[in-house]
């Protein structure tokens, strides 16, 4: 996959079957369309193309969000390079780029530098300044300036209105298990192994401690979830903890995952989580002992949970 930081980047000798939005989550409702592109470029005619922007336009037009994404930069690359798209363009949005008209933007941005044969949206896309134009605006351009559009309905798209908003909510609600269904993967957090207070060592659960360098990506409310990770091209379980760590009077919010069945050392290490099972939410323990007790229970509830997947 080609990867272009600016609309002025990108260069094709064909033209292109296109899509654009945010796609946060690449989610199966992005799935539908992202398909639907590469599904045209398959006789080689034309090429694949997504357009997304960073940051995220809330961040930029709306001052008081505070809007975290399912995915980093690096992250959505990867989900949208599996697919198979050909070529992706991040970018850069800000007040400049929001106040192009809905013609300019295709003149100037679709027709002359993309160089589009087609381009498909979703059936709730709306763009140019202020998102005044829609479906009807678009189609007229394409009339105008020799290209196609054609729509996804919201019936395609499982019959569900399935949306990056709805997905951030479930994950913001402890609720996984929902959110791994409208993403179409497990929710995933991807950081470096740093060192911590070593305190799950005392207790005999110790922990790989994760920072996350994005602050802009979503993490999942506190409480302990079931987890999976690639390490040394195995798969291995854990649990992991997010949260303050109440009993021991910790202060800082932590990201930490007891694998199962793994020794070894993973310090500066760069690793994928994947979020498989919600358990609970975070608690306060009268005592490191009855903490450890909890623990081993949390244990028991997640080898249970991962033998079963084993069998699948």
């Amino acid at each position: 996959m080609k990867i272009f930081h600016s609309i002025k980047d990108f260069s094709s000798s064909k033209k292109t079957i296109l899509t654009l939005g945010t796609f946060d989550g690449v989610h199966i409702g992005h799935k539908k369309i992202l398909e639907k592109v590469i599904q045209y470029t398959e006789d080689e005619k034309y090429e694949s193309l997504v357009l997304t922007f960073f940051p995220h336009p809330r961040m930029i037009l709306q001052e008081s969000s505070e809007i975290k994404l399912l995915n980093t930069i690096s992250e959505k690359i990867n989900l949208l390079e599996q697919l198979g798209i050909q070529n992706l363009v991040i970018h850069p949005f800000d007040e400049s780029f929001s106040r192009l008209t809905a013609e300019e933007f295709v003149k100037t941005v679709l027709v002359e530098q993309f160089k589009i044969h087609k381009i498909i949206i979703g059936y709730d896309h709306r763009f140019g300044r202020n998102r005044t134009a829609d479906i009807n605006n678009l189609i007229e351009f394409g009339e105008k300036y020799n290209f196609e559009v054609e729509q996804i309905s919201a019936q395609e798209i499982n019959d569900i209105s399935i949306s990056s908003t709805k997905i951030r909510n479930a994950i913001h609600d402890g609720n996984i298990t929902l959110a791994n269904k409208y993403l179409g993967y497990d929710y995933f957090l991807t950081g470096t192994v740093v060192q911590g207070k070593q305190l799950g060592r005392t207790i005999g659960f110790p922990t790989a401690n994760l920072k996350i360098e994005e602050d802009y990506k979503l993490i999942p409310s506190k409480g302990v979830y079931i987890v999976s990770s690639q390490i040394n091209n195995q798969k291995v379980y854990g649990m992991m903890n997010i949260g303050h760590n109440p009993t021991v009077g910790g202060q800082e919010l932590s990201i930490e995952v007891h694998y199962l069945d793994f020794e070894g050392d993973l310090y500066n290490q760069k690793i994928t989580v994947s979020i498989l099972k919600h358990i609970r939410t975070e608690q306060k323990f009268d005592s490191v002992a009855l903490l450890k007790e909890q623990i081993e229970k949390d244990k028991i509830q997640t080898l249970l949970f991962t033998n079963s997947l084993k069998l699948q």
